[in-house]
């Protein structure tokens, strides 16, 4: 298993609900990041604003987690390492829509199903589906995660730098010794890079952000020390079917709404959980069980997409007045009732529910398991 350093990610209702119904969700709750507070330093604003985060996630879901990703990543294979074999230092190099595969250690092999769950820049899709471009789309931003030592003891309180067009937040979890720092920022035309050129992403982070506030400037000094960093694109997928032959693809790997404001994560869970009920349910039938996955998460992912839009614009504001509204609604978020917050959250499935208001499907447990 890789320790990539990883972000925190979001599970969601649905999410956590099929994490239950897997057995492992006390791990996940006792590993949640526990982080329930947030202080916002605005640009050219001489007084931070409190917002009381966990007020903001109930608004936001009835039932929810926030956990690291390598966490979570970790407790799902533990779950199912007895019945899965792995195959760990390899990679396929060939793969037809029959379901032939080449290794570059292992010896080929044919499978009733290939899965590819591996990511927005997934090897899988772009061995069945061809290059990336044309199938994706840029929606105006960038992430990047850096890896720190925990030196301020955050304690359940993230530190968040808002700016426009920038967006800079360093947090930890209850059980980690380190912190990280998040960077978000706008961009109105793609960056010229590589995925795997890290010094060249560096750069661009720094060219982003220095000079933002002395406490940033210091998170950016930390960036050769040499822990994990990740820094990508916030780009959408945007194929029309994730099924070719015996190939389908699941989570970021076949519909990434858009790293960091989309949902990637809860709907990776659900996707997944969909795509093994429905082959389950179709008697391992593949070419039946792969229209109905993706009919039942067609509309999931569509209503993801634009809802990632609107979450962009709205998480990192291109204007100073963007970034006012932006930090006086966490801050009224946290001054009213969390029931009445709720309630008015709960009209709008579209909106900041719509995550928690994915259905989840009930499928019959075949006999053999």
């Amino acid at each position: 298993m890789r320790k990539t350093g990883g972000h925190a990610v979001d599970l969601f209702r649905p999410a956590v609900d099929i994490t239950e119904r897997m057995g492992v969700l006390p791990r996940v709750e006792a590993l949640a990041t526990g982080t329930t507070r947030m202080t916002v330093h605005r640009e050219g604003a001489r007084r931070p604003i409190r917002v009381d985060l966990a007020k903001v996630f109930q608004a936001a879901s009835d039932r929810h987690v926030e956990v690291m990703r390598d966490d979570l990543s970790e407790i799902y294979y533990d779950a199912g390492r007895e019945d899965v074999e792995y195959l760990f230092g390899d990679t396929i190099t060939a793969l037809s829509p029959d379901g032939d595969v080449t290794f570059e250690h292992a010896p080929p092999r044919r499978f009733d199903v290939v899965v590819g769950a591996d990511g927005l820049h997934s090897h899988v899709r772009r061995l069945v589906f061809g290059e990336e471009a044309g199938l994706t789309r840029f929606i105006g931003a960038y992430l990047a995660v850096l890896s720190l030592p925990d030196t301020l003891g955050l304690d359940g309180e993230a530190i968040t730098h808002l700016g426009a067009g920038r967006t800079a937040s360093l947090y930890s979890a209850r059980h980690m010794s380190d912190a990280r720092a998040v960077f978000l920022f706008r961009r109105d035309e793609e960056l010229t890079y590589h995925h795997r050129d890290i010094p060249r992403q560096k750069d661009l982070l720094r060219a982003a952000f220095t000079g933002m506030h002395p406490q940033v400037d210091r998170w950016l000094a930390q960036l050769d020390d040499g822990g994990p960093f990740y820094f990508d694109s916030i780009t959408q997928l945007q194929l029309r079917t994730w099924s070719r032959g015996r190939v389908t693809l699941v989570g970021d790997a076949g519909y990434c709404p858009g790293p960091a404001v989309g949902g990637s994560t809860s709907l990776a869970v659900l996707g997944a959980y969909a795509l093994a009920g429905e082959l389950a349910t179709a008697g391992g039938d593949h070419t039946r069980a792969f229209a109905a996955y993706e009919k039942e998460m067609g509309e999931l992912v569509a209503r993801s997409r634009a809802f990632a839009v609107g979450a962009a614009r709205s998480l990192i504001p291109s204007s100073r007045t963007g970034v006012r509204v932006l930090a006086r609604g966490g801050q009224l978020v946290s001054a009213l009732p969390a029931g009445l917050t709720r309630a008015l959250a709960k009209l709008n499935t579209a909106g900041v529910r719509l995550h928690d208001s994915m259905p989840v499907k009930d499928y019959a447990v075949p006999a053999t398991a």
